[in-house]
């Protein structure tokens, strides 16, 4: 490689412990070019980020970096003073991490805080000079009406537009480098397809290199060139994306491949269930009123779940997907009666919950369990590992003198070693954390789970595993679960049924074969292809991928509420919303002209 923009030799990051310290990033060497996008993938725990941080001098005690040169532009970051450093971070390297709703002030308007930051790292440019730089960047990474949204606090973004938000914060300052940490993992399919493309288009217009860090092949290998593999601390294969994916020389890699959930090749869809229901969801109603802004007492109404129904049979393994802000949480809440409906009906086994007494539904909460997405923030940090999991029981009046053998017996079942009973949360992986939110579960025998996003913060390999898990135990303690989430490999391997949820409206129900196979519904294909995957995708990015964001939940469109970003929208579809109706075999779609897209979707499989 001629003239690499970075060359990182030897590069070695020890933790220090007492008693001795433990190699975290070991002897680590590649280079990149400008322009070059270069993955770098691997497990939870591999060292990706203690490397990224590295890169920058971003490292502190217990760390220590204890080896090798970082060549940036000519100069070795780790022997850079503080001003030099100051001149490096920030400024000629960008960063963007996985964690984009927590990387600004919740109460300060976005622009504001970008324009403050180019200031203080290039501190002879003007502030009106550094708002049209900054507009221009919104307008470049697709944030609509930028003069408005230039005002407009972090919590009223989306998590992708965040996720465009810090990318424009990389940028601001005309970076050579940004290194880009995991930023895909908490987005959905179609935010996360057209962040790949942005980066790529941004890449090819400003030529800025990327290292792109992900723990997903997949996910790599639609941008970068060439990807590092990294075990334990070490590269152990190196090459372009595309042979690796096919050829792999290394069993760690060969294992990561296999870990990758199939899509269309070699799948054994989930057979449907013939059980009882245990669940039943009768056109649910959920609006907020938010206070316009400006005003002292007007308000919005934000409708964010609208005439919902479906049936969750014993056993049954029931999906639910869409993009953010589609209603997915609102209905967890309601399906876990944490909220009421505003109309319709819910009944866990036959009960009505809304004619329940008090001391009636804290009885039946035992029967159904909700799991949260954060592993970190959903356990208490001060309580040991095995006073959490009994507290449910000494919740539900359990006798303190069973709660000790229940609680073990549940480690036990989630794969828990019994030593972590007296430890604390802090120090333990996400996975360890999220066996033991499904021991807190368990331990009340539950008939329903109900899963939001459960493994959307794991890599690939720790959700293999827990999937596996709740096979086992499925098959043990014969619970049904609704399984909520944003990545659709998941939903193909578990799932007997799939609800497809747009604007807060269910606009296609199927199983799992007719869902991902032969899906009726243009917004469901359009998901379908921004899955990232291996295989050859049998719905073209080029010609389903969605752009932009759904409308506002505010103000939806007349007729039907997809029109404004179907590609086959049609002149009925503005004035005639479309009911969901029934097609056979227990699948129904909302869509007028499903038919002509299903004969689509067929031409396209032909060709």
């Amino acid at each position: 490689m001629n003239d690499p923009i970075l060359a990182v030799s030897g590069l070695g990051v020890d933790l220090q412990r007492e008693g001795g310290s433990r190699r975290i990033v070991d002897n680590v060497s590649f280079a990149l070019a400008p322009g070059e996008v270069l993955g770098l993938v691997g497990e939870a725990g591999s060292g990706k980020s203690v490397l990224a941080r590295a890169l920058v001098r971003a490292i502190s005690s217990p760390l220590e970096i204890t080896s090798g040169k970082v060549v940036f532009e000519g100069r070795d970051v780790l022997t850079l003073d503080a001003r030099g450093l100051r001149s490096v971070r920030g400024n000629r390297i960008g960063f963007i991490g996985a964690n984009p709703m927590g990387s600004l002030d919740p109460r300060l308007p976005i622009g504001n805080q970008i324009i403050e930051k180019l200031r203080c790292v290039q501190p002879k440019i003007g502030r009106a000079e550094a708002r049209e730089k900054v507009l221009d960047l919104l307008g470049r990474v697709r944030i609509p009406s930028p003069n408005a949204r230039f005002h407009e606090a972090p919590f009223q973004f989306s998590g992708g537009m965040m996720q465009r938000v810090m990318i424009v914060d990389a940028l601001i300052s005309d970076p050579s480098l940004v290194i880009a940490d995991n930023i895909t993992q908490p987005l959905d399919v179609t935010v996360a397809a057209q962040i790949i493309r942005l980066i790529d288009s941004l890449r090819q217009s400003l030529d800025t290199a990327f290292l792109f860090i992900s723990s997903s092949l997949p996910v790599v290998a639609q941008i970068a060139e060439r990807t590092l593999v990294m075990q334990r601390g070490r590269i152990v294969e190196e090459g372009p994306t595309a042979s690796l994916a096919v050829s792999p020389q290394q069993a760690y890699t060969r294992t990561l491949l296999a870990r990758i959930p199939p899509i269309w090749k070699d799948v054994a869809a989930p057979a449907a269930t013939e059980g009882k229901p245990v669940l039943t969801v009768d056109n649910a109603m959920r609006s907020y009123l938010v206070r316009k802004r400006g005003s002292f007492n007007s308000y919005n109404e934000v409708k964010a779940v609208r005439d919902v129904s479906f049936i969750v049979k014993a056993g049954e393994n029931f999906g639910i997907v869409g993009e953010s802000g589609c209603g997915k949480s609102t209905l967890t809440r309601l399906l876990a009666w944490l909220e009421r409906p505003d109309s319709g009906r819910i009944a866990f086994l036959g009960e009505d919950l809304s004619h329940l007494s008090a001391r009636s539904l804290t009885e039946m909460r035992k029967s159904f369990q909700l799991l949260l997405q954060d592993p970190y923030g959903s356990l208490p940090a001060g309580m040991p590992v095995q006073r959490m999991i009994e507290e449910p029981l000494l919740i539900h009046g359990v006798d303190r003198t069973q709660t000790a053998r229940l609680a073990q017996e549940a480690m036990v079942e989630v794969g828990l070693d019994l030593e972590l009973a007296d430890r604390l949360p802090v120090g333990l992986s996400a996975g360890q954390r999220q066996r033991i939110n499904i021991a807190r579960a368990l331990v009340l025998n539950p008939r329903l789970l109900i899963l939001d996003e459960t493994l959307s913060a794991l890599d690939q390999v720790e959700q293999a595993e827990l999937l596996d898990l709740f096979t086992r135990l499925q098959a043990t303690h014969g619970f049904s679960y609704v399984f909520i989430s944003h990545d659709l490999a998941l939903v193909r391997r578990m799932c007997h049924r799939i609800a497809v949820m747009y604007l807060g409206r269910i606009v296609e129900l199927a199983d799992n074969a007719t869902l991902f196979e032969q899906p009726h519904h243009p917004y469901t294909r359009a998901l379908l292809s921004a899955m990232p995957t291996l295989e050859d995708n049998r719905f073209p990015r080029p010609e389903y991928l969605l752009d932009g964001e759904p409308p506002s939940p505010i103000d939806l469109p007349q007729g039907c509420s997809f029109r404004s970003r179907c590609p086959r929208a049609q002149a009925d579809c503005m004035t005639n919303d479309p009911p969901l109706l029934a097609l056979g075999g227990g699948n129904s779609v909302a869509c007028l002209h499903r038919h002509a897209a299903l004969q689509v979707k067929e031409t396209v499989d032909v060709e």
